[in-house]
């Protein structure tokens, strides 16, 4: 077995080293690759130095900020030419425990896609305001609804897939970001009758640095569900 922690970066200098060393500290098989988008508070030389003391430690630098979505499918691709049995998404502020990386490896044993619930047992969402809570969990009832996809935390970024999975999915064709891109790869996984399961999480805050979130990447979220229905209903109209 060989998995991947797939961790895009930017601005995240105050996070790297310790993350590293408590990922790493999980299993024996897990490698990590940082997709740096060329951060400006030196992230990537930061990163450059983890590299060169740990094997398992890989890094793909870019040139600058691209998107979320671009860096993991980018990250992916990397990931799966260097050998990657698992690909795990996992964020670089510890609002995903490095402890819970043993439990997606136990689960994706038998899911094609493992999903970091934040909503599977009530909410568990340390630190957040009450608005992002409202909205992060309101996007998950609305996707649900749009489009039928029977998951309870359909934004979470924390997840796991196995290497058939996204090698049947076409990325190139994956082009969303944000909240919209974790809808969109799930959506496409459920399309491809894959094994989907869910874990549950506690997802608590930022340890440092400042959140990615915009009013862009809501909206695009927002807009992706409706395209991705339609497309499944034009689809099935067309008989593709």
């Amino acid at each position: 077995m060989k998995a991947f922690v797939v961790i895009p970066t930017y601005n995240e200098k105050d996070n790297v080293r310790s993350l590293t060393n408590a990922v790493l500290a999980q299993h024996p098989d897990i490698n990590i690759l940082f997709v740096d988008d060329n951060s400006p508070d030196g992230t990537g030389t930061i990163i450059d130095t983890l590299v060169a003391e740990h094997d398992r430690v890989h890094v793909l630098h870019r040139t600058g900020k691209l998107g979320l979505g671009s860096a993991y499918r980018e990250g992916f691709k990397k990931a799966l030419e260097m050998g990657a049995d698992y690909l795990i998404e996992m964020d670089a502020d510890f609002s995903h425990d490095p402890a819970t990386l043993p439990l997606f490896l136990a689960a994706i044993k038998e899911n094609d896609l493992v999903i970091g619930s934040r909503y599977l047992n009530g909410v568990s969402v340390v630190n957040w305001p009450i608005r992002r809570l409202i909205l992060s969990y309101f996007a998950s009832v609305y996707t649900r609804w749009v489009t039928g996809l029977q998951v309870r935390d359909c934004t979470s970024g924390f997840k796991c897939f196995r290497r058939s999975t996204i090698e049947a999915i076409d990325l190139t064709r994956v082009t969303s970001d944000g909240y919209s891109f974790q809808i969109e790869m799930n959506y496409r996984c459920m399309e491809k009758g894959f094994r989907i399961s869910e874990i549950p999480i506690i997802f608590i805050d930022r340890h440092a640095g400042s959140s990615k979130m915009s009013g862009t990447i809501v909206r695009e979220a927002v807009l992706m569900v409706w395209k991705l229905r339609i497309r499944s209903i034009l689809s099935r109209f067309l008989g593709k």
